[in-house]
């Protein structure tokens, strides 16, 4: 990738930039909770952060694939050079086409949950993500879907932001023929739990778990308890690895680039 002058004011711009480039590799983001987000020839690819599921963590919660055999499949591709969608399909777990959806929605899920904090600082690397699928996505088309998301949100419930360290409680309306995922949503309800703890409990992505709940809140299955203070951990326990989710912070403008970094700065672009 070739310096230029100038410098992105915001991952939006700074991805917009990578993707003129057609940068392949990796913005790692610190902060709270911070993450990564994959490119490849500068379309994104994959989007990791402890704030949202990830396909590993969407397949194991929600019994689709047990952790044995995940990790068996993953080695395996990564010995034989294999795609791990291949790889899987071949074992009979998931088909290619399921895993490419689970994949697609844990990318647009990703990037809304990164959104809703501010990152700090990012770094360029040439690291690879540790699940990717044949999708790939324009940062423009990622950008403007994360807007919509937030934007329906806001209309819906409030602040994304504040929404996502509100703790949930059960109201207990009598409301008939309850759709199965809000009964699912409903025993993940401990009156401990924020809308990320309740998503890594059932295996669902952070979005959708967030606006089911604003639509049980109208139905008067939940109410909302007050946002847990900053610098709360999450109480959620987690399908895949030891690490706590750090925690979550108010929604804030994206970050600016800090002085110091390794890379040469980037211009944005609108």
């Amino acid at each position: 990738m070739s310096p230029r002058s100038g410098r992105p004011h915001n991952v939006p711009a700074l991805l917009n930039s990578l993707h003129q480039d057609q940068y392949t590799g990796a913005v790692h983001l610190t902060g709270s909770p911070g993450g990564s987000i994959h490119l490849r020839n500068g379309l994104v690819v994959s989007v990791e952060t402890p704030a949202a599921p990830s396909a590993e963590s969407i397949l194991l919660k929600t019994g689709r694939i047990t952790d044995t055999v995940w990790a068996s499949a993953v080695a395996t591709a990564s010995a034989s050079g294999n795609d791990l969608k291949a790889e899987l399909a071949a074992r009979g777990l998931i088909g290619p086409e399921e895993f490419e959806v689970v994949c697609a929605a844990t990318v647009f899920d990703g990037a809304f949950a990164l959104a809703l904090n501010p990152p700090g600082d990012w770094e360029l690397t040439e690291s690879g993500p540790s699940v990717v699928a044949g999708f790939a996505v324009r940062p423009q088309r990622l950008t403007a879907e994360t807007t919509r998301r937030t934007a329906l949100l806001t209309g819906l419930w409030g602040p994304p932001s504040e929404f996502a360290r509100t703790r949930i409680r059960q109201a207990g309306a009598a409301v008939s023929r309850i759709q199965p995922r809000y009964v699912a949503l409903l025993s993940a309800v401990n009156e401990r739990r924020n809308p990320r703890d309740i998503a890594f409990a059932v295996g669902r992505g952070l979005y959708a778990v967030m606006l089911d709940l604003s639509r049980m809140q109208a139905l008067g299955l939940i109410r909302r308890d007050s946002p847990a203070p900053v610098g709360r951990p999450s109480t959620a326990a987690r399908a895949v690895g030891p690490r706590k989710p750090p925690p979550v912070a108010p929604a804030s403008p994206l970050p600016r680039r800090a002085p110091g970094n390794r890379r040469p700065p980037l211009p944005g672009t609108a």
